[in-house]
């Protein structure tokens, strides 16, 4: 059965850390449901993690429902969240066809947008609608052209005291749960404490309610891009490179494919194939 975001909201009441991945595709998100991870994120880390593009600003609506149909068609147990792309939340109307098309086409259990106290009309009216919606505040990757680059954000009192205020907001409107990206440790584990919802960190330092990673981050999959608050579980990159190198090694010698690797048919009915052709 399927992961409610009830059942994510009582990891925290029972003080149970929630991991969370993200995943594009079924392959991955099956394999990631099998080892049980209880919510994984569609996230428009699509962009730049998948498509080849240097940001999130480029993934369309039409990609996140292709990428989360997979991932649902993949699982069986994890929740699913879907992010909302760039400039898809400016309206009420916009936000609502999005998370529609995220639900309804896509098959996600619930959708993420970036923002403070300006996405509490959003936030709210998505939940009047049934959506459920997690927010997402510090960094967030959808104003790149504003930070400038990827950052920590919240060091200041001012912006410490503006951040516990917009988490409250999003709470009060009606969010089930909180990404808290690039924030201070400390005010992290400031907001985890007043907010009734999780607190799911990347970069945030070990007090969140949960913590989610790019999961081509965690495996190592890209040599050029380690960020500091990524633990590499595995080296998959060099696996990878020697499997395939070893595979065209294979082919270009012709040790593969062999006898056991191939299907054979009735002589006879080759010959008879055969028959008259030159």
């Amino acid at each position: 059965m399927r992961k409610t975001i009830t059942d994510i909201q009582q990891m925290k009441v029972r003080g149970e850390p929630i991991a969370m991945l993200t995943a594009y595709d079924a392959t991955i998100a099956a394999l990631f449901d099998a080892a049980g991870v209880p919510m994984l994120l569609v996230g428009d880390s699509l962009g730049d993690n998948v498509l080849g593009f240097s940001s999130t600003i480029p993934v369309t609506i039409e990609d996140m429902v292709r990428h989360t149909a997979a991932v649902v068609r993949g699982t069986q147990s994890a929740l699913i969240v879907a992010d909302m792309p760039f400039l898809t939340y400016a309206t009420l109307e916009m936000a609502v066809t999005a998370a529609r098309r995220l639900m309804q086409e896509g098959g996600a259990q619930a959708v993420k947008l970036e923002g403070g106290q300006a996405m509490v009309p959003i936030v709210r009216r998505l939940v009047e609608c049934g959506v459920p919606v997690m927010g997402h505040l510090g960094y967030t990757p959808q104003s790149v052209h504003l930070f400038g680059k990827a950052r920590v954000q919240g060091r200041s009192a001012t912006a410490a005291r503006r951040m516990i205020e917009d988490a409250l907001a999003l709470e009060a409107a009606g969010a089930f749960a909180l990404v808290l990206e690039l924030v201070p440790a400390q005010l992290a584990a400031a907001i985890t404490e007043r907010l009734r919802i999780p607190t799911i960190g990347i970069g945030a330092g070990p007090h969140c309610d949960g913590q989610v990673q790019v999961f081509t981050d965690i495996l190592g999959l890209r040599d050029d891009f380690k960020p500091r608050h990524t633990r590499r579980f595995a080296e998959l990159a060099p696996l990878i490179r020697s499997a395939v190198a070893a595979y065209v090694a294979a082919v270009g010698e012709r040790s593969f494919p062999t006898a056991e690797h191939s299907s054979r048919m009735d002589e006879a009915e080759l010959r008879e194939a055969l028959e008259g052709l030159s």
